[in-house]
């Protein structure tokens, strides 16, 4: 044979070779040997670089005229599986994996991230030689696939849940058919601003992304946005206020007051209900009291009757505003730092969808004190009806004014004895004379008087401690006065008035607010008079005991 003829075959096969499979090459090098004839199968073999033993396999299967049968292999031919050669592979796999579902705590991987390389090293130190590329190809045989958490698991489930399902939307029902508004309304998450990393892709220029801080944990001065949010189920729209202070009742009414003035009163000139559907918890929770007092005096205001519908506990993501609004900011915003205020309601406001969703936003840059807390009286004076079906999530307040609370009574009871020492009303160390001092005594009294004893100080603090504890209002107010005036220490007024420890705080927690609410603040002196030496050497006083 020629060494042209061998290096065009060599050639032609070179070409036609690669896109065969197995046996598909063994039947074109057969042919080409049997076109040769004799000594074919060694030309063959040489022109294409394999054993002579495949070609002579090709003319074999040539010679019989073997019907195709999809295989490129006969049956039982090739490399045996793995889990064939070690039949313990697969049982030991198993073992890895179904105990650590279980929670099984002598697993050995119980704590550690079940990667196919940590699973393959762990066969391999037991005894089982694998690649971590197998190990996917078991797991996958088995059922098994990589899969994140599932958020199905709510908790214990309320008896009447789905009854208060029913209630909610027969109400929403009523409501909309008698063409008055129903909103839906909660907070979405607190954020922090700030050059921060946000979820979420957007585009950019290849190799440009924004650059953020490299950690997530805000700083200690950093500002928060407080979103509060209003969805308007009849028209489609939203209204977020973007609050700089706390999540609070306040800043809930506020935000709703907001919307009802600016919006809701010109889009439903005729309504005289509210429904309102909202969380069970939150600042707008149905066991939260400042929440029911503000909307009494919205109510009132407004001239609505207002109904208020709460989900079951648990079932928050029920609420309309969470997937009809909520869900449209965090897309809107994805990928983008909320660096400011300004941000954060320009982002917001230029949330829209396709099926006509538009959203007003605005900042409220308005303070919301913590921790007020509603006593009793107010709550049995206010406008409230409970509805016969679960009247504690379901309840009305009508447009009246809140019932008068009873007033204070002044008897021996409710007002203790003066305990402060004669000397702690000279006019040196309060600022004021005998007589101007009582007449701001009596404006702090009619002040408690005309306002409802609402504690706005932190929650454990004592409300008895505030109108009946162990110091009178006399009391209460000359130990505000010296301490601004004269930064005297705290546990030197609890001695010189012999009272219980927390008596001087709680009373320095009252007082204060009520003399800025007059404008009488206390003007600090020019020095400071710590202790009670030094209050006494001011008025040249030698026996400071009580």
């Amino acid at each position: 044979m020629a060494e042209g003829t061998e290096a065009a075959l060599a050639a032609q096969l070179g070409k036609l070779l690669p896109h065969l499979d197995e046996r598909q090459r063994r039947l074109v090098l057969g042919a080409a040997a049997g076109v040769l004839g004799h000594g074919g199968i060694r030309v063959v073999a040489r022109a294409v670089g394999v054993a002579e033993s495949t070609v002579s396999r090709g003319v074999g299967e040539l010679d019989r005229g073997s019907e195709p049968s999809g295989r490129a292999r006969a049956a039982g031919a090739g490399r045996k599986r793995l889990a064939d050669i070690d039949p313990g592979l697969v049982p030991a796999l198993l073992s890895l994996i179904e105990p650590d579902q279980r929670g099984d705590p002598e697993s050995p991987l119980r704590w550690t991230v079940k990667s196919t390389r940590n699973l393959a090293a762990e066969l391999t130190r037991q005894g089982h030689q694998v690649g971590h590329d197998t190990v996917a190809t078991l797991l996958k045989a088995e059922g098994f696939s990589l899969q994140g958490t599932s958020r199905t698991t709510e908790g214990a489930r309320h008896p009447d849940r789905d009854a208060q399902f029913h209630y909610i939307n027969d109400q929403v029902k009523q409501f909309t058919a008698a063409g008055q508004p129903v909103i839906s309304v909660d907070t979405k998450k607190k954020e922090v601003l700030g050059n921060y990393a946000v979820a979420g892709t957007e585009w950019h220029r290849a190799g440009q992304p924004v650059r953020v801080r490299a950690h997530d944990f805000p700083e200690k001065e950093a500002q928060k946005a407080v979103p509060y949010g209003i969805y308007d189920l009849v028209a489609d729209t939203g209204w977020v206020s973007v609050g700089c202070d706390g999540d609070t009742a306040a800043f809930a009414v506020a935000t709703l007051r907001r919307w009802w003035n600016g919006e809701g009163r010109h889009r439903y000139p005729r309504a005289r209900r509210l429904l309102i559907t909202a969380d069970a918890g939150g600042s707008n929770g149905y066991r939260v009291r400042a929440w029911k007092k503000e909307l009494a005096d919205f109510a009132h205001a407004a001239g609505l009757e207002v109904t208020v519908c709460h989900f079951p506990p648990g079932t928050s993501k029920w609420n309309k505003i969470e997937h009809r609004l909520f869900s449209r900011i965090s897309i809107n915003w994805r990928g983008r730092p909320l660096t400011s205020h300004e941000v954060v309601v320009n982002t917001i406001g230029a949330t829209r969808t396709r099926t006509g969703l538009t959203v007003h936003a605005e900042l409220d840059p308005a303070t919301y004190p913590t921790g007020i807390t509603v006593p009793d009286e107010v709550m049995a004076a206010l406008p409230l009806t409970a509805h016969d079906w679960h009247g504690s999530w379901n309840y009305t307040l009508r447009p009246e004014p809140p019932a008068p609370a009873p007033l204070p009574r002044r008897d021996d009871r409710t007002q203790p004895d003066d305990r402060a020492p004669e000397w702690l009303h000279h006019p040196t160390l309060t600022g004021l004379e005998h007589a101007a001092f009582t007449e701001l005594l009596t404006a702090v009294e009619q002040y408690l008087l005309d306002h409802p004893p609402i504690s706005l100080h932190h929650k454990r603090a004592r409300h008895r401690t505030l109108r009946r504890g162990p110091l009178s209002l006399s009391d209460r107010l000359l130990v505000t006065v010296i301490r601004h005036r004269w930064k005297t220490q705290i546990r030197v007024l609890t001695t010189l008035l012999g009272s219980p420890a927390a008596a001087v705080g709680d009373a320095l927690h009252e007082i204060t607010p009520i003399l800025e609410a007059l404008d009488r603040s206390v003007r600090p002196a020019p020095i400071t008079a710590p202790t009670a030496e030094d209050l006494a050497n001011l008025i040249g006083k030698t026996n400071t005991k009580p």
